[in-house]
């Protein structure tokens, strides 16, 4: 893998822009920032923690998770919440989410803080439709983490990072079902996600030192070391989306301001992300 950039907490959120290029956040001591392709480094957010996930709205702006999920304007200073702590008795915030073909939001909810000596408490599953209506549509999501649809849009994948597994539920315009497991961990555990165009899923392995690419199967295609362990997410981008970034966190790295962001590729391109278009 090449290194990119580093000297960060513990980068999340990985989400490629073209024109812009690698957005992402560092949840320990804040900000959005971007990654252009001549490797300079800008700020997009100042000091906002905790945001584990993002993508672009229709409108021009990103949404950002964190204690809420949130749009945030480029170049103006529009803020709207879009989902709030109060969906359920147990959310304390929010964590990775991802969008479907239609705009629609896939949002994890946290049921504790992650980074704390509190009990474990599960968190749950929700959809904000486009009219910014909000269902809750599973639960006991022990840590939810990286999601990401499959190329047809009838699977979404979904990392629960407590539980060591990554589920696959059956989405019908919008309309999540049951779900299943469609990979399972002993050996670190299953963190952000993405979909490459030939269905395959791309698993970052928190204190795993690597990233797992699957079959769509479920059978594990092969599996990429990482020279950190704290892998927290991965994101397709660069010229056809064939690069695959690889960001880390400071955990097992020689200092706390380790996390860094690699890139490699996988032989095959990965699926675009589709713009957030939720009304508010």
């Amino acid at each position: 893998m090449e290194k990119i950039v580093t000297g960060y907490g513990l980068i999340e959120g990985p989400l490629w822009i073209d024109g812009r290029g690698l957005l992402f956040s560092d949840v320990q001591n804040g900000g959005v920032f971007a990654l252009d392709d001549t490797g300079r480094v800008s700020t997009v957010i100042e000091h906002r923690k905790g945001i584990g996930g993002m993508v672009e709205h229709a409108d021009g702006g990103i949404v950002v998770g964190g204690r809420n999920i949130c749009f945030k304007g480029q170049g103006d200073d529009r803020s709207v919440v879009l989902l709030d702590k109060d969906v359920t008795d147990s959310a304390i915030g929010f964590n990775d989410f991802t969008t479907d073909a239609a705009g629609r939001l896939y949002v994890g909810s946290l049921g504790y803080v992650v980074f704390s000596d509190q009990p474990e408490k599960p968190g749950h599953l929700h959809v904000i439709d486009l009219d910014g209506k909000v269902r809750t549509v599973s639960d006991g999501i022990l840590l939810t983490n990286g999601m990401g649809f499959s190329p047809d849009g009838r699977k979404l994948y979904h990392s629960d990072a407590r539980a060591n597994i990554v589920r696959v539920y059956d989405v019908d315009d919008g309309q999540v079902g049951d779900w299943q497991t469609f990979a399972s961990y002993d050996d670190g555990h299953p963190d952000g996600l993405c979909v490459a165009e030939d269905g395959a899923v791309v698993v970052a392995v928190a204190h795993g030192g690597r990233v797992d690419v699957y079959e769509p199967s479920g059978t594990l295609r092969e599996s990429l070391p990482c020279p950190l362990p704290m892998v927290t997410s991965v994101a397709f981008g660069g010229e056809g989306l064939k690069d695959l970034y690889v960001v880390t966190g400071s955990v097992g790295g020689p200092d706390d301001k380790s996390g860094t962001i690699f890139r490699t590729e996988i032989g095959v391109a990965g699926l675009p992300v589709a713009p957030c278009r939720v009304k508010f």
